[in-house]
């Protein structure tokens, strides 16, 4: 029996209920001006474990779904497109058939693969353009005669085949930039309670943080501020996307109005499911009242977070994958107690390009925690507990992360 596509990709998106109930809002919502796809390129991975597909467009495309597979077929739905005329579907590699279909405004891509070997699906935005990309990630060993390439042969990009291009495109996509947020800042001071500012705390953990990961793990720390500044909301993410960041972590204290309420929480981008959730997103989201230009966030709607969530769904559940080992390291290491991992639409995750986490290391309000977070031990460990997350978070995606070829 030929092999098929590898499932188990499909069960490792946690996401995959939201994206389908998203696409259908998408597909309800008005129309907008259509994007033309004007190029579809496939090319072999340096590595030679597969190909990535690149889509190339007249203008952004502002949301599209995972790849659906089944069996040996998959299907990948762009939203709100259209495919200019003469637009050649390539068929080479695994593809043995390819073609397209409309539905309302919605263009799916159907490809065809012909079963000689298992491949594994992914799709995400370019950092380095408006283009997307789908992976196609052989899954099994190359068969035996094609494992040794005659000598003097190329791979796909050029490149000789053998360790050295591989290295070079894992080091293109290395963890190499990391962007802290300490949260509110100037005018802003975010919580206040018990003697103590939100917005002194979280700088003081933001340096702290920054100074063990360059120590440690030898990436680039940039800050979106390093001293009492304000900083605008959309700025944040903004500043994380000009400067190539490969993460960002926005941290934050809590407050509520039960002196009672304790205990760590690390939030991601997405809908809100819980009134606790909502609460937390409208603190952190009324800062824009300190902006002088707030007509911006009049877009950020329930509409645009659906197509938030379905451009961002790659770096979605990595985000997920990054709360969790901070609240592990919360809970585990610092003897803190955990609410859990959570989703909410703050604006200082809508616009970063990126895995995107928003920390919230305790409730200033309750005066125990207050004590905890404002003591230089407090301090120390919070910064800790978040650099081992960072530190296991970079193993895993550098482990199993899938370089991508250029043309």
């Amino acid at each position: 029996m030929m092999p098929s596509i590898n499932y188990a990709n499909r069960l490792r998106y946690g996401f995959v209920a939201m994206l389908l109930l998203a696409a259908s809002a998408v597909a309800a919502a008005p129309a907008t001006a259509q994007v033309q796809i004007n190029n579809l390129v496939l090319t072999e991975r340096s590595d030679g474990q597969g190909y990535v597909l690149r889509i190339r467009s007249n203008q952004r495309i502002q949301a599209f779904s995972m790849p659906e597979e089944e069996g040996d077929r998959v299907d990948w739905t762009i939203y709100d497109a259209n495919i200019g005329d003469g637009v050649t579907l390539p068929t080479q590699g695994p593809i043995a058939q390819f073609d397209v279909s409309k539905d309302g405004d919605h263009l799916t891509l159907h490809l065809q693969m012909d079963g000689d070997r298992s491949i594994e699906t992914d799709a995400y935005r370019d950092s380095a353009s408006d283009d997307i990309l789908m992976n196609l990630t052989y899954t099994d060993p190359a068969p035996t005669a094609d494992a040794s390439p005659e000598p003097g042969t190329t791979t796909g990009d050029g490149a000789q085949p053998g360790n050295n291009a591989v290295d070079s495109v894992r080091e293109r996509w290395r963890l190499d930039t990391i962007v802290i947020d300490p949260g509110h800042g100037g005018k802003d001071t975010g919580a206040t309670a018990h003697g103590v500012k939100e917005k002194d705390i979280v700088l003081d953990v933001a340096l702290q943080l920054g100074e063990y990961l360059e120590r440690y793990l030898d990436v680039n720390v940039l800050y979106t501020r390093t001293d009492d500044t304000f900083v605008e909301l959309e700025e944040r993410g903004r500043f994380a996307n000009e400067n190539g960041a490969k993460l960002f972590l926005s941290i934050h204290a809590n407050a509520a109005a039960s002196h009672r309420a304790h205990g760590t929480e690390t939030f991601f981008l997405g809908p809100y499911k819980s009134e606790s959730a909502r609460r937390v997103m409208e603190r952190e989201n009324s800062v824009i009242r300190y902006e002088e230009d707030t007509d911006v966030y009049d877009d950020y709607n329930d509409q645009q977070l659906v197509r938030a969530t379905l451009t961002q769904s790659a770096y979605l559940r990595q985000s997920q994958q990054l709360a969790s080992l901070i609240e592990d390291q919360f809970e585990n290491r610092v003897n803190r107690r955990s609410r859990g991992v959570k989703q909410a639409p703050f604006y200082v995750l809508w616009g970063a390009s990126m895995p995107a986490v928003l920390v919230e290391m305790g409730f200033l309000s309750n005066r125990s925690e207050a004590r905890f977070l404002a003591s230089d031990q407090g301090k120390t460990y919070m910064a800790s507990a978040i650099f081992r997350a960072v530190r296991d978070y970079k193993e895993q995606y550098e482990r199993g992360m899938v370089p991508v070829a250029g043309e």
